[in-house]
């Protein structure tokens, strides 16, 4: 905000955020509201709900394996549908708060949603089971899995718990990125650095989470361990709402619904498609890249007769925002391939590790899904070299305040990525090797005699790669949207990674029937006996799809023109 004229400054005008205002509803300032001290209150929030979270997801295809008697890939599938549907809700949590609530009750009314679906579905748990039944003890089996009914009432609190879940997503990463001012220079830093130690917290979380309430749930009790995270769940709410006091909250735009400006854009662009106007319709006002791409929706501007007139809809703001938006498009799609590779971390990395070596000590056995904390760990201990070290070298060399730009960070994050891929499917190989060495391929309860730390560099590897691509990502699409719909844009982030379980699930299904899985015998790459399965050939196809997709990355990142208004 200008603070000066005639060359006199006025501090208390400087003092004002622009857009926002306080828990009075007064203009928010700078000097007592937002940033640092409103981010570590949602910060605070986050590490709690990632807590909880991952306190479900990690050790979740252990539990449908182990008590509901799901096959490996049936689980697996399973596991990335919950995962692809929960990805899906931060569009319908972004559509409610850009439009209607706000951020800040989106947030509160979905978390109490997500605390009911941690409640059911620790109930799920520790009901009572039914008497064995007469057929169960015929058959001899050690395991009687649950009645129908209670495989329903779990599924159904799980979905419950992804509805709560995925629709708080998008608000609250957005409400903490608002607590600073991106025309501030020194906020500007602060909300780049932000995303940063958002993941941070994000993997303080998943680590405190994977290495405690694996153990609870595998050799104490499943309903402790499901328990726990939603007690753990209700304190993040509690904490969260102490910092009302200093949030910044961002002023509701009495003009039309930004979802309504841009769909606006595209239906008078499909109505003038035929138009042909012989002068710039832009009237200079874009950029002369900006006129050139996306071309066919300058035509928005146009009169509803095909001229350029006072007879338009829309505007030059208007047209700037939905290209700006369908730029984001491309960039996501060729991220899929990462986000597949995601995927596998709490999956087939998993099971992996149930059939190798996981002792450190005399009759004591880590838990394999104990191992998705080494990927976290990974990314804990990277995320202060990088913020601390590589960004102001980074920004020393090229001026910019994040070191390098959004799309350098992501593409370095799908590089390492597929290498990760590449070598999982060599450790693999090496697994199944030893395996037939020692006579156990026909044993699959049987330990294999290597080291689970075999599996070290692929986690470590994948959890490098998330500070850059999954970072990255999630800073482009809140940074490029126009500010009424960043948790649009964040929703839109999560939908990719949402889009990439889906795909691995389908993947899984359409490899399981083209190697015969379970068809006469015959041992499919996801077979149940992983000594006889070829997960090694699954991650080489990963790593051909994340080439591939890196390829096409940098081909539309070299023409990406990013939102002049949002970095100036």
């Amino acid at each position: 905000m200008a603070g000066t004229a005639g060359g006199l400054r006025y501090p208390l005008l400087e003092d004002i955020v622009d857009g926002s205002v306080d828990h009075k509803g007064c203009p928010a300032k700078r000097s007592t509201s937002g940033g640092w001290r409103s981010a570590y209150f949602v910060i605070g929030n986050e590490v709690a709900e990632r807590f909880a979270y991952f306190g479900i997801q990690a050790n979740l295809i252990n539990y449908l394996t182990d008590r509901l008697g799901q096959s490996v890939p049936a689980a697996a599938e399973s596991v990335n549908t919950w995962f692809g549907t929960l990805s899906l809700m931060p569009l319908l949590g972004a559509f409610v708060a850009d439009s209607f609530l706000g951020r800040y009750a989106t947030i509160i009314i979905t978390s109490l949603l997500y605390i009911l679906g941690l409640g059911l579905l620790t109930l799920s748990v520790v009901l009572p089971l039914p008497s064995p039944s007469h057929d169960c003890q015929k058959r001899g089996n050690t395991t009687c899995y649950p009645p129908h009914f209670r495989i329903i009432f779990f599924f159904s609190s799980l979905y419950l718990l992804g509805i709560g879940v995925g629709a708080r997503k998008a608000g609250i990463q957005a409400f903490g990125a608002d607590q600073f001012d991106g025309r501030n220079h020194g906020e500007c830093i602060g909300k780049s650095s932000y995303f940063n130690w958002w993941l941070f917290g994000v993997l303080a979380g998943t680590i405190a989470a994977q290495s405690v309430l694996s153990y609870v749930q595998e050799n104490l009790n499943w309903g402790l361990g499901f328990g726990i995270p939603c007690i753990v769940m209700t304190l993040g709410l509690l904490l969260f709402l102490l910092g009302s006091r200093t949030y910044r909250y961002n002023l509701k735009s009495h003009e039309r619904s930004p979802f309504m400006r841009i769909g606006q854009v595209f239906i008078a662009a499909a109505k003038n498609w035929l138009a042909t106007p012989s002068e710039d319709i832009t009237g200079g006002s874009l950029h002369q890249q900006d006129s050139q791409q996306f071309k066919f929706l300058n035509k928005a501007l146009l009169a509803q007769d095909g001229s350029k007139g006072n007879g338009r809809q829309c505007t030059i703001d208007d047209i700037e925002e939905a290209k700006a938006v369908l730029r984001l498009f491309p960039i996501g799609a060729t991220c899929l391939g990462y986000t597949i590779v995601y995927a596998q971390s709490s999956t087939f990395f998993t099971k992996q590790g149930v059939t190798m070596d996981r002792s450190i000590g005399p009759g004591f056995d880590i838990p394999a899904a104990s191992l998705q904390s080494c990927m976290t760990m990974a990314g804990i201990l990277f995320i202060p070299i990088y913020d601390r070290i590589l960004v102001p070298i980074g920004r020393t060399i090229t001026g910019k305040p994040s070191g390098i730009t959004m799309l350098q960070r992501i593409g370095t994050g799908m590089f390492l990525s597929a290498i990760a891929m590449v070598i999982a499917a060599l450790v693999e190989t090496k697994r199944l090797e030893t395996a037939q060495e020692h006579g156990l391929v026909d044993m699959p309860n049987v330990t294999v005699p290597m080291k689970v730390w075999w599996l070290l560099p692929q986690y470590i590897l994948v959890g490098v790669s998330n500070v850059f691509a999954m970072v990255g990502l999630e800073e482009l699409f809140y940074d490029q949207v126009p500010t009424e719909l960043r948790s649009f844009g964040v929703a839109l982030c999560q939908l990719i990674f949402g889009v990439g379980s889906f795909l691995s699930s389908f993947l899984i299904s359409a490899i399981e029937k083209a190697t015969g899985g379970g068809d006469g015998g015959q041992h499919g790459w996801f077979d149940d006996n992983l000594n006889r399965a070829h997960l090694d050939y699954y991650y080489w196809v990963l790593a051909g799809l994340s080439a591939v997709g890196l390829s096409l990355y940098l081909y539309f990142a070299q023409s990406y023109l990013y939102n002049r208004r949002s970095i100036s």
